[in-house]
């Protein structure tokens, strides 16, 4: 029997990808006007990015604990051996409640076969780790050497991604309000990235055309191979930026293969419209 792969939402591949691949998905749930939603099952991500615009705050909630134990409890029973592959720890709470869960569920099945890896990743990048995962559980590998697989894009992947406007990371309360302010004033666009699961600041740059030329200059130093991988581009209802920056990776890097997708509704909650992410793995 094949390892099962699962993933919550927050990896932004589209649905048809755990339907054609067999991945189980757990909606993160979106919550806008008094109304809960599942992410990628009841809202798509441009009626967040519509809300938004007009002025609302839309929140989020991690999967839902039940969720996970009927899922758990199912595979529990059918002596399935799995691994869930989670969003970083370090920006939802829903890797330690999958782990809770799980412990409980050991409590009445104790060979339950079931890892949980923290990916300290996010959007697309996560998105590229669980989609090889899945791959390699189709070519029918073995949970060992999926989990090496795992753990190795995990400790390799690097992520850059700029916000068209800080107001929105400001009101998550992920960069000081001050900073939001400075940045919409003076036209400056933030380039960060993830580090430890964490979003870190790197610099910021005045105008789109020198942040895609810094990202690429970026990839060049840090990157590896690029000929042998592909690239991830998630992009908020900016599919412009993204075509522009996938033309640039496939002539400047000379890359295997560019893969864009689009920020799904709960991490294109916190970012807004108009963010561009990079992901690609590198050398270290």
């Amino acid at each position: 029997m094949a390892v099962k792969i699962l993933a919550d939402s927050a990896c932004d591949l589209p649905l048809s990808f755990y339907e054609t691949n067999g991945v189980t998905l757990f909606p993160i749930k979106v919550q806008l006007n008094d109304t809960e939603f599942e992410d990628l099952v009841t809202i798509e991500p441009k009626e967040v990015y519509d809300a938004i615009r007009e002025g609302q705050v839309p929140k989020t909630a991690q999967v839902s604990p039940l969720l996970f134990e009927e899922t758990f409890l199912k595979m529990a029973e059918q002596n399935e051996d799995g691994i869930y592959i989670s969003f970083s720890s370090e920006l939802s709470g829903t890797y330690q409640t999958a782990v809770m869960i799980l412990e409980q569920v050991k409590e009445k099945y104790p060979d339950f076969r079931l890892s949980i890896i923290d990916s300290k990743a996010a959007s697309l990048g996560y998105g590229l780790i669980v989609k090889a995962a899945a791959a390699k559980a189709q070519s029918g590998a073995s949970k060992e050497d999926i989990q090496k697989d795992i753990e190795y894009r995990c400790q390799h992947l690097e992520s850059l991604f700029t916000v068209d406007d800080l107001e929105y990371l400001a009101k998550g309360g992920r960069v000081s309000k001050a900073s939001a302010f400075l940045g919409g004033l003076l036209n400056i666009k933030p380039l960060l990235t993830v580090e430890d699961g964490k979003l870190v600041p790197i610099e910021k740059l005045r105008g789109k055309k020198k942040l895609l030329r810094r990202i690429i200059e970026l990839m060049k130093e840090k990157g590896s191979s690029f000929k042998n991988q592909t690239v991830g581009i998630s992009h908020a209802d900016d599919e412009d930026t993204a075509i522009e920056m996938k033309k640039l990776i496939l002539e400047e890097l000379k890359a295997k293969e560019v893969y864009i997708t689009s920020i799904g509704s709960a991490i294109g909650s916190h970012t807004g419209p108009g963010t561009i992410a990079i992901f690609y793995q590198k050398q270290i």
